[in-house]
């Protein structure tokens, strides 16, 4: 189904339907702060295994990473931080930044696979957020992409809708969304490294 849901007041009858569906094993698609994200939550594995089917382009796992509400839940699925990594989190998020950090025993194999490194995201988009807040627990995140090269990302939900809405459980509607990426930070040594620039201001990451 496409299901419309505004960023500026999400409804919470729509947000609770979208977390029953996630509890109940359901994939969904959702606006973030940049591209369209597939996901579910982290903690059903067939759901997992289908998003890896559908994108196709996820068998090293690579591309998944987590989208989180804040940070208050990081050492849940992380070893612990450095100082200087968790001070350029906190400057930038929520925000367009993936940070990969080293996982810890409670992020599901699947995920990382033979790496044990799990990429952190808290985009500053109110409905994924809300979404992840009252399911309780973080959510699996891919970028959506186009078999086109001139195009790699579907911005408009309806077309994503028409491509996508039977191989997914909801498909949300918030508006036109980005075709720039997140900027990806390694954080996985003791230095910061930026692995892909997208969007986001490099200046605030490397304060």
């Amino acid at each position: 189904m496409l299901l419309k849901i505004y960023p500026e007041n999400p409804n919470p009858r729509a947000i609770q339907q979208v977390v029953d569906c996630l509890k109940d094993g359901g994939i969904i698609i959702y606006p973030t702060d940049t591209i369209y994200g597939i996901g579910c939550d982290i903690y059903k594995q067939k759901a997992i295994e289908k998003i890896i089917q559908i994108q196709g382009n996820l068998k090293k796992k690579s591309s998944l990473s987590f989208i989180c509400y804040d940070l208050s839940h990081l050492s849940d699925f992380t070893t612990p931080i450095n100082n200087t990594v968790f001070k350029a989190m906190k400057r930038t998020l929520p925000g367009p930044f993936t940070f990969i950090l080293n996982a810890n025993n409670q992020v599901p194999k699947l995920i990382h696979g033979t790496k044990k490194t799990v990429g952190i995201r808290v985009p500053d988009n109110s409905i994924i957020r809300e979404i992840v807040h009252v399911n309780g627990n973080p959510i699996l995140s891919s970028s959506i992409k186009d078999e086109d090269e001139f195009i790699e990302y579907i911005t408009d939900p309806e077309l994503i809708y028409e491509k996508y809405g039977d191989l997914v459980d909801i498909v949300i509607d918030g508006g036109y969304g980005d075709n720039i990426p997140s900027t990806v930070v390694d954080c996985t040594q003791d230095e910061i490294e930026v692995i892909r620039e997208g969007k986001g201001d490099l200046g605030l990451l490397l304060g």
